[in-house]
């Protein structure tokens, strides 16, 4: 196994730099986290890296620390993708499913990958041949949560976050939220899939899971769930296709504010 990788068997993976070289074999599933509060010049770069929808989107924020961030975010994805596929970022182009899901247009090398973003802090999953999905929230401490529970999580969600100490709430509230949000992600279903129709595990501490999927029960074992920790105040996950793959994280260059 080479460093900075991890199978399903373990708990704890390191975030770590990058190799030069990137390979992207059809077990493996990469992460990568990254600032998006960068230097005012590397957004700029980006922008001119991005398509006319995306330039057009970047227009539509108010905010300039906004606005940056969507165009950092956008550009650190075509720069990544660049890399894996051997493409200048700019030539890289889009296509959305129904629900908003991005691919690729090229299918030549059965690239899929998720990005999802919060706070200042993105997250890219990228990988072959198999659905992927990643949340990332930032826990907010002002937030409703068990009043948002009880709207969207399943009866054993509700129950299993009810039995925890009022002090563990928040985070498993947030632990329950980002893998039911990258198993939807993973699937391309979006909100139209209804949030208690599966179960998935929430206790602090505890593997990431999904323990049950309805009407379709054989649906749970199709995916796998791995729990991720990019940073301190964050929780996040990550949902991929079958039990078979290798797990590497890496940090894009330099991981922290750039300004």
């Amino acid at each position: 196994m080479k460093s900075g990788q991890i199978t399903a068997a373990c708990f704890d993976v390191p975030w770590l730099s990058p190799p030069e070289r990137l390979s992207l074999a059809g077990n493996a599933v990469h992460v990568w986290r990254a600032s998006l509060d960068q230097r005012s010049s590397q957004a700029d770069g980006f922008l001119n890296t991005l398509d006319d929808d995306e330039r057009s989107r970047a227009g539509r924020f108010y905010f300039s620390r906004d606005r940056e961030r969507f165009i950092v975010a956008r550009g650190v994805l075509r720069a990544l993708l660049g890399r894996y596929l051997n493409r200048a970022p700019e030539s890289l182009a889009f296509s959305y499913n129904t629900h908003g899901k991005p691919a690729l247009d090229s299918e030549s090398d059965a690239i899929r990958f998720n990005l999802s973003h919060s706070h200042g802090t993105a997250l890219y999953a990228v990988t072959r041949g198999r659905e992927i999905g990643v949340d990332l929230e930032f826990i907010r401490c002002d937030l409703e949560a068990e009043q948002i529970a009880e709207r969207f999580f399943s009866h054993r969600e509700i129950a299993t976050l009810r039995a925890l100490p009022l002090s563990l709430r928040k985070y498993a509230f947030f632990l329950c939220w980002t893998r039911k949000e990258a198993y939807i992600k993973a699937r391309g279903d979006g909100l139209s899939m209804p949030l208690d129709q599966f179960d998935v595990s929430l206790i602090p501490g505890e593997p990431a899971a999904l323990l049950s999927t309805q009407p379709d029960r054989g649906e749970a074992v199709r995916w796998s769930l791995w729990n991720l920790t990019p940073a301190s105040g964050y929780a996040a996950a990550l949902a991929a296709e079958g039990r078979d793959w290798t797990l590497s994280c890496w940090q894009w260059p330099l991981f922290g504010i750039e300004r």
